[in-house]
């Protein structure tokens, strides 16, 4: 019964339409590249597709690969448990929220490209910049998701916990983090997108290794067979990470259904 509902899934209308849109692209963009595009500037799926053995043999490649999934991981890791911490005070504290809100807001509408020179001179041109610049890409969207989620909780919850006893560690396991499930994995697939935007960012402008270095290496040779490839296996990386994410939010909030 499992195997036939799991199948069932994968063939709902909603899949197969996401599928006939993705299929529709893919055939616009080979069919558009051969007949218009030009060689030095844009290339088909089926040649990018063939080509990614190329990619992957380019010296430094794999390399940087592994530099950025490095960066990425420990940026994420740390806009999450900064994100987490601070989104729970200010959601569980008022003159915390009424204090520092505001900050937190003007801040995380800052473009933080016009700030990178202050990471460099702080932090050299190092993996601590990129991973550092990541951070503050992806911490915000945590935060005020942690937020929102704390602030839908219903009071009285957590005073009849406080009222048995429930020390804050057995609070936030047994009532905050279930009723904020939903809008924290959303702040952390947001802040996953923004640390591998930070971290890219970074990479482009004050590399000398990973893949945003490559990117812009493969950008200023014309090569887009392989800067095609390398921004899909990018492309991958996000959506195994997404799916990852999706995966423990259904495992955590498994109790509502």
């Amino acid at each position: 019964m499992t195997e036939r509902g799991a199948l069932r899934r994968a063939l709902s209308p909603a899949t197969l339409a996401r599928l006939g849109v993705i299929a529709a692209l893919l055939v616009i963009w080979e069919v558009g590249a051969r007949a218009f595009g030009d060689p030095l500037f844009i290339a088909p799926p089926s040649r990018v597709l063939m080509g990614l053995g190329s990619v992957f043999g380019t010296r430094g490649v794999p390399g940087a690969l592994g530099i950025t999934l490095f960066e990425l991981v420990v940026a994420f890791a740390l806009a999450v448990a900064i994100g987490l911490a601070v989104g729970l005070v200010l959601g569980l504290n008022g003159f915390a929220r009424a204090s520092f809100m505001p900050m937190v807001l003007l801040v995380y509408g800052m473009p933080q490209i016009t700030i990178l020179p202050l990471f460099v001179l702080a932090f050299g041109i190092g993996p601590t910049t990129k991973i550092v610049f990541g951070v503050t890409h992806g911490v915000f969207p945590i935060v005020l998701t942690v937020v929102a989620g704390v602030q839908n909780i219903k009071p009285i919850l957590l005073t009849s916990a406080r009222a048995m006893g429930a020390s804050f560690w057995q609070q936030f396991r047994h009532v905050i983090f279930p009723h904020m499930i939903p809008s924290f994995f959303t702040g952390m697939r947001l802040g996953m997108t923004g640390v591998l935007l930070g971290v890219l960012l970074a990479e482009l402008y004050v590399s000398t290794a990973g893949i945003g270095f490559f990117t812009t290496q493969f950008t200023q040779n014309f090569d887009p067979v392989r800067l095609l490839g390398l921004i899909g296996t990018l492309a991958a990386m996000a959506v195994v990470l997404n799916a990852v994410m999706r995966g423990l939010e259904a495992h955590y909030a498994r109790w509502r259904d």
